[in-house]
This record gives C-alpha cells, sequence and structure tokens, in this order.
C-alpha cells in the first residue's frame, strides 16, 4: 500500500536541528521567565527555591529513569526499521514501548508519592518539600507515556511532535505557575511551602496537558503514517519480550546516562544544605543551595537549548546512515555538529565569566547573589555542551555505555570535590561548582577519546575549535572594552545589555571574517544558496 501523499513528511537533518533548536530556545525563555517571577517573588526567593528545586531534583532523577533514555531508545530502534523499509517493525516497537513504560512510569509515580515524607525528612533535609514532592508524583507516569511518543516521532524524523509538546508544556507551566503561585499568596499570606507547592502543582498539570496534546496528534496523523512493508521488505519477526529487551538494552544505559547527570545536580541537594549547615546555619545552608539549584543552574543551562537539538537529531541520524552503512553523510553531520557546538559554547562560557555579577544584577535585581558560584559554573557550559553532541553520535553508533562510564567516573569525582572543598573556609558552596566543572571535564575526555577511536575521522583542529577560539577571544576583548568604556556614564544594567548585544554581532562577524563555514554546510541553512551568494559577494566565503 503506498503512502498517501503524506501531510507527515521527513524533514532534513538540518531541518530537524532548526525545529528543535526554536522550541528549546522558547522552552529556556519561559523557564527563565518562570524562574526570574519566583526568585523576585516576595515571600519565595532564594528559600523558596531550595524547597522547590529540592523536590524538583528527586523528580528528575526518577523521571530519568522512565523517560529520558525512551525517546532516544525509541528514535533509534524505529529510525533503523524505517531506513530499511521495516514499517510494519517500526510501528511494533512503538506498541510495546507504550506499554513497557507505563508500567515503569506507574511504578516511579507511586515510589515518589510513599516515600515524598523519607525523601524530604533524611535525603533533601527539608521537611517543606514532602508536599511538593507528592503533587510532582503523577509526572513521573505522564512523561515515561509522552516519552515514546516523541521517540517515535523522532525516529520517523518528525521532530516538530517533540518540539511543540515540549514548548506547548513549557508555556503552561510558566503561565499557571505564575496563577498557581499568585493564589497561594492570596490564600496563605505568603507562606513560603504553599507557594513552592502551588508551583509544584503548575507543572505536574502542564505535564499533563503535553501528553494530551502528543495524544491527540499521533490520533489525528495516524492514518498519514506508513505503517505497511513495500517493495517486498520482510518485517522482524521478534517476539513482544525480544522487543522489550532490545528496548531496555539500549534505554537503560542512556538512562542512566540522564541519571547520572541529575545525579550531578542530586549530589548538590543532599550535600549543600547538610554539609554547610553546621558551619553557616541553616537559613543561610539554604539560601547557598537555593542561589546554587536556581539561578545558577537555570543561566547555565540555557545554552545546551541550543544544542540539545544537536544530541536529539544525531541519534537517529546516524542510527539511519549507519543502517545503510553511508559513511559520507555520517562524516559530515558529526564535523557539523561539533563545530556548532564549539559556537553555542564558547562564547556563553566567556560572557558568563566575564560578566556573572553583571547577568544577576540585570536578571534578579531583588535577589542577585551568586556572582563567583556563576563564574566557576560558567565553565561547565563548554564540557557538558560538547559531551552532550558527542553522546548522542556515540549513542547512534549504539555504543550506548560509553556515556554512562565517562560520566560515572565524573560524578564520582563530584561527589569528593564536594565533602573535601566545601568545608574549608573561604569556598564553601564554590566547591560544589569546581565539582560539577571538574565532573563534565572529565566526562568530556573519555567520550571524546572514544569518538575518536569509533569514528577514525580526521577532523580540521584549526577549523573545528582554533577559529571559534580565536572569535571568542575578539569577542570578550571588544565587549570587554566596551563595558568599562561605558560603565561610568550608563548604569550597570544598560551597559549589560548593550555589551551583550555587541558581543554577539562582534562574534558573528569574527566568524564570518575567519570562514568558518564551508559553502555546502551554509547551503544546509533555509534560503542557503541565498545566504552563501550574498556573503560570497562580501568576501566572507571562498
Amino acid at each position: 500500500m503506498i503512502e498517501q501523499k503524506s501531510k507527515v513528511k521527513k524533514e532534513t537533518f538540518l531541518q530537524g536541528i532548526l525545529v528543535l533548536i526554536f522550541s528549546q530556545v522558547l522552552i529556556k525563555i519561559l523557564g527563565l521567565v518562570q524562574t526570574l517571577y519566583l526568585t523576585n517573588r516576595k515571600g519565595f526567593g532564594d528559600s523558596g527555591n531550595a524547597i522547590y528545586m529540592g523536590s524538583y531534583q528527586i523528580y528528575a532523577l526518577l523521571l530519568s529513569i522512565s523517560s529520558i533514555g525512551i525517546p532516544n531508545a525509541i528514535s533509534k530502534l524505529v529510525s533503523e526499521r524505517v531506513a530499511i523499509g521495516d514499517n510494519e517493525g517500526a510501528h511494533k516497537v512503538f506498541k510495546v514501548a507504550i506499554l513497557t513504560f507505563g508500567i515503569i512510569g506507574m511504578i516511579g509515580t507511586l515510589l515518589l508519592f510513599i516515600g515524598a515524607g523519607f525523601i524530604s525528612k533524611y535525603w533533601l533535609e527539608i521537611p517543606e518539600s514532602t508536599i511538593t514532592l507528592m503533587i510532582l508524583s503523577p509526572g513521573v507516569f505522564f512523561v515515561a507515556i509522552s516519552s515514546v511518543f516523541r521517540g517515535y516521532f523522532a525516529g520517523r524524523q518528525q521532530m516538530k511532535a517533540t518540539a511543540n509538546a515540549q514548548s506547548f508544556e513549557q508555556f503552561w507551566k510558566t503561565l499557571l505557575t505564575i496563577i498557581f503561585v499568585e493564589i497561594a499568596v492570596i490564600l496563605t499570606s505568603r507562606n513560603t511551602m504553599y507557594m513552592a507547592a502551588a508551583a509544584t502543582a503548575a507543572t505536574s498539570t502542564a505535564i499533563v496537558f503535553s501528553f494530551l496534546y502528543l495524544y491527540r496528534f499521533y490520533i489525528s496523523e495516524r492514518k498519514y503514517i506508513q505503517i505497511k512493508n513495500e517493495n517486498g521488505v520482510k518485517s522482524e519477526n521478534k517476539t513482544i519480550k525480544s522487543i522489550v529487551k532490545t528496548i531496555l538494552w539500549i534505554s537503560i544505559p542512556i538512562s542512566l546516562t540522564a541519571i547520572l547527570s541529575t545525579l550531578n545536580k542530586l549530589v548538590d541537594s543532599m550535600t549543600v544544605v547538610k554539609m554547610l549547615k553546621p558551619i553557616l546555619g541553616e537559613e543561610t545552608a539554604k539560601i547557598k543551595y537555593g542561589i546554587l539549584s536556581a539561578k545558577v543552574d537555570i543561566l547555565t543551562s540555557l545554552p545546551l537549548a541550543f544544542n540539545v537539538a544537536f544530541a536529539t537529531a544525531l541519534v537517529p541520524a546516524i542510527s539511519a546512515a549507519n543502517a545503510k552503512n553511508d559513511t559520507d553523510t555520517i562524516n559530515k553531520r558529526i564535523s557539523f555538529s561539533l563545530l556548532l557546538s564549539l559556537i553555542i559554547g564558547l562564547p556563553c562560557t566567556a560572557g558568563m565569566f566575564l560578566y556573572s555579577n553583571e547577568i544577576l544584577l540585570l536578571l534578579f535585581p531583588n535577589a542577585s547573589a551568586g556572582e563567583t558560584l556563576l563564574a566557576i559554573s560558567a565553565f561547565t557550559i563548554i564540557f557538558t555542551i560538547l559531551a552532550q553532541t558527542i553522546n548522542g553520535i556515540l549513542q547512534g553508533f549504539g555504543k550506548v555505555r560509553v556515556p554512562v562510564i565517562a560520566l560515572g567516573i565524573g560524578v564520582v569525582v563530584k561527589i569528593i570535590a564536594n565533602i573535601v572543598l566545601m568545608p574549608i573556609a573561604g569556598i564553601y558552596e564554590n566547591g560544589a561548582a569546581i565539582g560539577s566543572v571538574l565532573c563534565h571535564l572529565i566526562s568530556l575526555i573519555i567520550v571524546y577519546g572514544v569518538l575518536k577511536r569509533t569514528t577514525k575521522l580526521n577532523f580540521s583542529l584549526t577549523r573545528l575549535a582554533i577559529k571559534p577560539t580565536i572569535a571568542t577571544i575578539i569577542m570578550s576583548g571588544i565587549s570587554y572594552g566596551t563595558y568599562f568604556i561605558l560603565k561610568p556614564f550608563i548604569s550597570i544594567r544598560i551597559v549589560t545589555i548593550i555589551t551583550i548585544l555587541i558581543a554577539v554581532i562582534v562574534f558573528i562577524i569574527s566568524l564570518l571574517f575567519l570562514r568558518v563555514f564551508s559553502k555546502e554546510e551554509i547551503e544546509m541553512l533555509p534560503k542557503g544558496e541565498k545566504v552563501y551568494k550574498a556573503l560570497k559577494k562580501m568576501h566572507f566565503c571562498n
């Protein structure tokens, strides 16, 4: 049966990335709005963030088990089946995964709900977080099911479904947070615990809305998705048991990578308050953790919004190309993705390091503490971004255990760093930031070494690393000089905005002068041929 003229068209690799980038940027902007509102809201602030984020890290740990590995595992299996024309096999993977992860998600929900009191009292040492954990618990089930839908469409190179669902979820999460917290303010006279509970209620509600969107999308598009094989292709005659084993074999290591990434944050939630409380007092310790877990983590994770698209799109893209032994396509996508990851990570790292105080003053005028924490944590950006992209490449090749081992070693180093550094006078909470930097640096070194041995690619060090680094140095010098010239005459907040805009412009111009992108890469962009001709006229391209 020949597929109908499809509303569901395959996207190109770059189209899928652009869709995800736009979605992730929107999500991060909305998330930042939410954080700005909560942190600056009287009665919430850093203390409220400690309750909210402490609970969220526990929730995120169970969420990783039930969902993070699922989309990549499903997308890998589906893309491999679709690439060779086995549409029936691809759809069978989807149906089996729905049942499997529905059960796993329900178990996660029950564990979190039942164990909320114990976790809040003995793990977090923040008893006020009990109610927030209970409210968050249903989200584990709904995210697990939603993740199967997302993985299925990603495997068919339909990133739009995932992008729209995630954007939809974050929109409602931000809007409902403001509404619910304001209601809590009125009803409880600004009780911080109930304000945090209201914020988590908004999160759970938004997760359900996202699930309903994905389910409706699937129902409306189902008749257009080709699920029958063509040209005499035989479907793999796999039993349900064997499919479940295959999915788990792939998803568990990927989930473990996500769990370890979450555990990196969970280490802070379980050590910062506990270790600083005897030294600084309970309230100050909670505030220090609130600064680290909310403001610093939110800001350093913003650049990942651009890069997460590569990690997501690379898994099915490389899996499909590898299934067809298309080495040329694999090489081009790896090189292009690494280049863009450096172009995203380097300037963001430099910017947050140089302007940590100014950024906090700009965004959090009512609670701007955390300058040193942000400056140190800025270095996690470049290491995390590169490791994230390489992990997607390795998972596409089926080397799903390498990222687990690499990040596991990094987390061990993080735990040791927290324990050793935080009690030292003058270091305190900054020891947690140093530990995170070491964790991601070690993880990157390991996965990059495996990538080099796996692909045997001869990367152009000049194009991939040296030129973006030169552009970052030029950007930093010019923007920093501009900042000091304007600082005596204009308010700090306005100078910061101007400086950031100048930094972006200078970085882009520097990349063009250095001719970082090839003709083929420019032509992959929307209206790429016209863009290339215009740049060539200005002598920015060969």
